[in-house]
């Protein structure tokens, strides 16, 4: 699959596309709209950075008990149940008096209840489109994300600032509710990929398995803690400039855009293989100068010129996929998704301390300088010879591990077997 109009004529490639972009809409909306909120009720960095990437940090709870269902349950019913739960969950926000500790609450559960349905979405687009089509799906599902984290961002300020953030949360659980619906008329029922129950033993075992190849641990690591780590400089926004966070997301969101475009579409798969390292190196480089507090229109100029890493993620997934046996391809993309975003909330509160503890400036310097840090110890790592493909291990025939794997890793044995 080499072109977009093959992408959007795959049956049910558009609905899934289209609900999507509302809920980016939503997320982005709402969570600018509660992290407004929380500062002006506390005038605390460290709360409002918490308050709008808390659902990520929630994430690593919810992959480590129910990400099996990501491949065991019916993908409609679930994408539904998914958006129908957020839809109820921001409108509870949006109620006046909540008390603080029922907020964090709310972002709790809903950061449990997204770690599933990243695992379900990621799984149902590889199922969706034929062999080869995942990276060109998944660019454009990034590039979707850029123009409507520009378009969330860009209509929750104009709302805040015009309305209220109360009318913004109210606006965006409509459209979660929307984004349910699409799903309900667009998708056909399907059946799970894997056989057996979703269980919190299933979820460990599988788990397990993802993580005992020395290449995958790698590939995620490389996908978890670089990008994480840059999101705790974004979460930083609305404490370094309250008046303009709403541009600073957007034109972190336009330079994600156009790094899934060079990524996507324009370097060559030679090229491509290789870019992982240097997109992130340039995903933190130029945080390191809000050491010296630039104004917002160099800082919106140094925002975007970063965001275009982003693209490395695109890079590191097809080597994820190319690694995974398809029957388990929904888990590990979950895994992919719920570890980014865990790394993503823990960031942001990591960050929001040193904020809270120097000045907003400060930690986004030393969080990219450990993005930094990060990346290159990785890159080092990668280069040494795999102990793996050195090892024998004959595999148990008829396991559907045996059957789906394509590369020479050494054969592990499914999980639920």
């Amino acid at each position: 699959m080499r072109s977009y109009q093959q992408l959007f004529r795959s049956p049910e490639f558009t609905p899934l596309f289209l609900a999507s972009c509302a809920q980016t809409v939503a997320q982005t909306a709402s969570g600018l709209a509660l992290g407004t909120l929380v500062y002006r009720a506390t005038d605390s960095p460290l709360l409002s950075a918490v308050s709008m990437f808390g659902p990520s940090l929630a994430q690593v709870l919810g992959a480590t008990l129910f990400l099996s269902g990501a491949d065991r349950l019916p993908p409609r019913r679930a994408l539904v149940a998914v958006c129908l739960s957020f839809a109820a969950g921001t409108a509870l926000l949006a109620l006046p008096g909540l008390a603080l500790w029922a907020v964090f609450a709310v972002v709790l559960v809903q950061g449990l209840v997204a770690s599933l349905g990243g695992g379900v979405r990621w799984g149902l687009l590889n199922e969706i489109l034929s062999k080869g089509g995942y990276l060109l799906g998944r660019s454009v599902f990034n590039m979707m994300s850029g123009i409507m984290q520009i378009t969330g961002y860009a209509t929750g300020g104009v709302l805040v600032a015009a309305l209220s953030p109360r009318v913004s949360l109210l606006l965006s659980a409509a459209l979660y509710a929307v984004a349910a619906a699409v799903l309900r008329l667009g998708l056909t029922h399907r059946r799970p990929r894997a056989s057996g129950r979703p269980s919190v033993p299933a979820t460990w075992r599988t788990n397990a398995l993802l993580w005992s190849s020395r290449p995958r641990r790698l590939t995620y690591l490389g996908l978890w803690l670089p990008n994480g780590l840059v999101v705790g400089c974004e979460s930083l926004y609305v404490s370094y400039a309250p008046a303009a966070a709403g541009t600073l997301f957007a034109c972190a969101a336009l330079g994600m855009l156009a790094g899934d475009v060079t990524v996507g579409r324009l370097l060559p798969p030679a090229v491509r293989r290789r870019a992982a390292t240097p997109l992130l190196l340039l995903l933190a480089a130029p945080y390191l100068l809000f050491a010296l507090h630039p104004p917002v229109p160099v800082a919106a100029c140094l925002v975007t010129l970063a965001s275009v890493g982003f693209g490395a993620s695109l890079v590191q997934q097809e080597h994820l996929m190319a690694s995974t046996p398809d029957e388990l391809a929904g888990h590990a993309l979950g895994l992919h998704s719920a570890g980014m975003l865990t790394l993503q909330g823990a960031s942001a509160a990591l960050a929001g301390t040193i904020a809270q503890l120097t000045s907003p400036e400060t930690a986004m310097t030393a969080t990219a300088a450990a993005s930094t840090a990060v990346t290159l110890t990785l890159a080092t790592a990668s280069r040494r010879p795999n102990p793996e493909k050195h090892k024998p291990s004959p595999p148990r025939p008829g396991t559907p591990i045996d059957r789906a794997t394509p590369h020479p890793e050494p054969q592990e044995e499914h999980p639920s077997r």
